[in-house]
């Protein structure tokens, strides 16, 4: 069975040209003596706007660790599909995120419910996780009422995976569960119930990717208590744990966080809950990289700073549009935006410091940098335009999506 690695993060690149400056961090990683394996992915959504297919994920992926003789394992990840959209995605990847989220809050069958109810029963009393020694409540009601919830969810994840499987072969893929797209963050005991409702399914899950408390904006910051998301992590964390004990899923399952790129005030805690437990997690950093690549370009001044511009522009006329699909995972206040006529006076410095997550650089507009990271769509359709501006600022773009994954991202993480 093809398994993911202890450590692993999802890299996400937009418009295919930074598949060696990102396994150059992984690489940098296993020199400083940690493993990580890297796991290419893009979204249905992604391929659809910027007009790409699955396959060419899968040719920057090999391209890349051809060209680095990259001797680890890595994948590549059908990012947040469904039935509609898995089949695109089967030939080219190996990894397949599995959402369910639309379906949450959605009543299975009852006679469905009823059997897994059943099935339940044994949970109920204080369960004691280890490591942590958190103790969880599990009553007859809360079983009745988390299956409600998520008992159709989880038998959709099944669907999905049994229709890979059919395609693949159950061994030849990893499977992860994913439900952090919607309103409300998962409890630990509900996390508990779920992992028994998948085990009961049949689905192998490798990684679980749970709603959890505060907020997972696109490209800044954690918004929310960091205490709090320590302990709902560590609790999580023993969850798996326990499942992978007493439900016989896969001995490798781990949490899954999403949107995890930049944030940087909650990597202490969960750099210190692995230390504590020795689990392993799966990091998804996917739009970081789409936001260097504008750095880089910026940075680069003249025709790269240009076109920065021009694309902020665009994003800044077309703000309600970029931004509609993205509403669960945005703060963007549009009257803290900079004028267009502003920015086009800007020299480098003050673009890249409005852009750059530098918390220390009082120029970061957050505002600013969420409208960049919806607005990839302004450069796919710039074309070759774009693609060639890459191409010409080579050095400089391929320094800053490296820099940014290995010093912001891996380095506080894991080494």
């Amino acid at each position: 069975m093809k398994k993911i690695g202890h450590y692993s993060i999802g890299i996400g690149d937009r418009f295919a040209h930074e598949g060696e400056a990102q396994l150059k961090a992984f690489a940098k990683a296993k020199e400083a003596g940690v493993s990580i394996t890297p796991v290419w992915n893009k979204s249905n959504r992604e391929h659809t706007i910027i007009g790409t297919h699955p396959d060419s994920v899968r040719i920057e992926a090999d391209a890349a660790v051809k060209k680095l003789v990259w001797a680890g394992d890595y994948f590549v990840d059908a990012d947040h599909i469904g039935l509609a959209t898995v089949d695109r995605f089967i030939a080219a990847s190996d990894f397949f995120t599995i959402d369910v989220a639309d379906f949450i809050g959605k009543s299975a069958p009852e006679d469905a419910l009823t059997k897994w109810v059943s099935s339940a029963q044994s949970l109920i009393g204080t369960i004691s996780l280890q490591p942590s020694g958190i103790a969880l409540d599990v009553n007859a009601d809360l079983i009745k009422t988390t299956g409600k919830k998520y008992l159709l969810a989880v038998r959709e994840a099944g669907n999905v995976f049994r229709h890979i499987a059919d395609k693949k072969g159950a061994g030849n893929f990893v499977p992860e569960v994913s439900m952090d797209e919607t309103d409300q963050p998962q409890s630990p005991v509900e996390m508990l119930l779920i992992l028994h409702m998948i085990a009961q399914e049949g689905i192998p899950v490798q990684t679980i990717a749970p709603k959890f408390s505060g907020r997972f904006n696109k490209g800044v910051d954690y918004v929310g208590d960091v205490a709090v998301f320590e302990k709902e992590f560590l609790a999580d964390v023993s969850v798996v744990a326990y499942a992978v004990k007493n439900f016989g899923l896969p001995d490798n399952l781990k949490l899954s966080v999403h949107s995890g790129s930049d944030k940087f005030s909650i990597y202490p805690s969960i750099r210190k809950v692995l230390s504590q437990t020795k689990a392993g997690v799966h990091l998804k950093t996917a739009g970081t990289t789409w936001l260097e690549e504008v750095i880089g370009l910026a940075e680069a001044g003249g025709s790269g700073l240009a076109i920065a511009k021009k694309i902020y522009a665009e994003a800044y006329a077309h703000s309600a549009e970029l931004a509609a699909p993205y509403a669960t995972v945005l703060d963007m206040d549009v009257n803290k935006l900079p004028a267009p006529v502003e920015v086009d006076g800007w020299d480098s410095a003050t673009f890249v410091g409005t852009l750059r997550h530098d918390q220390k650089n009082p120029l970061l507009n957050l505002h600013f940098r969420q409208l960049i990271h919806v607005g990839f769509k302004i450069a796919a359709k710039m074309g070759t335009e774009y693609t060639d501006a890459l191409k010409e600022h080579r050095a400089i773009v391929e320094k800053n999506v490296f820099e940014n994954l290995f010093e912001r991202h891996i380095k506080p993480l894991f080494i």
